[in-house]
């Protein structure tokens, strides 16, 4: 109804854009304004004066070759003294700021290493900041303000950073416990002060100490190892040597009784005997054995007698020696 009369209404913190037969007039500002339309008067657009907030994601490299994603927060907004460029020089001012800031991240950023990317973040912040208000400036916009709110890197890359910061920490434990409890000088543990001056062992020199407690506790099981082993052989050495003592008293006993009880017969014959039956109960146990191996050997009456002459013959020279 308004259009219709030739009224046009314009609302807070916004201007309109007035044109004569299609040609750029004057900014109307916030009220209400009169346009005879019937002379060719008309509104061509309507410009918000409010800040408004452009979140950029950003990817790129870091120094050392680490990719990150990079968020920065831009707040701009249109002048009104300049109102007309802003309307008319162009035509999507998200991505013309959005371009800018991949510019200027990814000519700063590959410059720092990763930490120092964490730490120089106002840094970054200040530069997309420079260059967007010396480039936006002549589009009738004003940057308010650039914040770098996040940096991003890969979910791999966070892994290994957590596992580093918590092998730290473990060392500052274990440098805090020399310290604490071993009362160890600081200059023997490469630590100043606690915890804010520590200085922390390197991995190389970690894992140095880890293979050196690994191969002292080696060295330590097969000396146990060792000693059950040597400890073992002597009592067994002890029982086989026990075993072939009641052996023989066995046996002189048993001469020395059947020499007496049996007149005419030496202690030879007995001995011969007691060979022979020994031969035999040893036959009978290879035979009855399941896991035993074969064994050839000269059997029969006169090998008996070569056998028993061989095991003395074997002890008389045993006994020479």
């Amino acid at each position: 109804m308004g259009q219709a009369l030739g009224c046009v209404q314009v609302d807070q913190s916004t201007v309109a854009i007035k044109e004569s037969f299609g040609k750029f007039d004057e900014i109307l500002q916030p009220g209400c304004h009169c346009l005879p339309w019937c002379i060719g008067k008309q509104i061509a657009g309507y410009l918000s004066l409010r800040v408004q907030q452009l979140d950029v994601r950003c990817e790129t490299k870091t120094k050392d070759n680490v990719f990150v994603n990079v968020v920065a927060s831009v707040q701009y907004r249109a002048l009104a003294d300049k109102a007309s460029d802003a309307f008319y020089r162009l035509s999507n001012t998200r991505e013309q700021i959005q371009s800018y800031v991949f510019d200027v991240i990814r000519a700063s950023v590959p410059k720092m290493n990763l930490d120092d990317a964490f730490e120089q973040k106002n840094e970054i912040a200040k530069a997309v900041e420079d260059e967007l208000e010396k480039a936006m400036s002549m589009y009738g916009y004003e940057i308010v303000q650039t914040l770098i709110v996040d940096i991003e890197p890969d979910e791999h890359v966070k892994r290994a950073m957590n596992e580093i910061n918590a092998g730290k920490f473990h060392i500052f434990l274990y440098q805090y416990f020399l310290r604490a409890v071993i009362k160890m000088p600081p200059n023997d543990v490469k630590c100043s002060s606690i915890p804010n001056d520590v200085m922390f062992i390197d991995h190389a020199a970690r894992m140095r100490l880890a293979a050196n407690e690994k191969a002292e506790a080696e060295k330590i099981l097969q000396i146990k190892r060792a000693e059950g082993d040597a400890e073992s052989k002597y009592l067994a050495g002890l029982g086989i040597a026990r075993q072939r003592q009641a052996i023989v008293d066995g046996l002189r006993d048993s001469v020395l009784a059947f020499s007496e009880n049996v007149p005419g017969t030496s202690a030879k014959d007995v001995m011969d005997m007691v060979l022979v039956t020994q031969y035999f109960d040893t036959m009978k146990e290879i035979g009855a054995s399941s896991k035993s191996s074969s064994v050839f050997i000269p059997h029969g009456p006169g090998a008996v007698r070569d056998i028993a002459a061989q095991i003395r013959d074997g002890q008389l020279q045993a006994s020479l020696m």
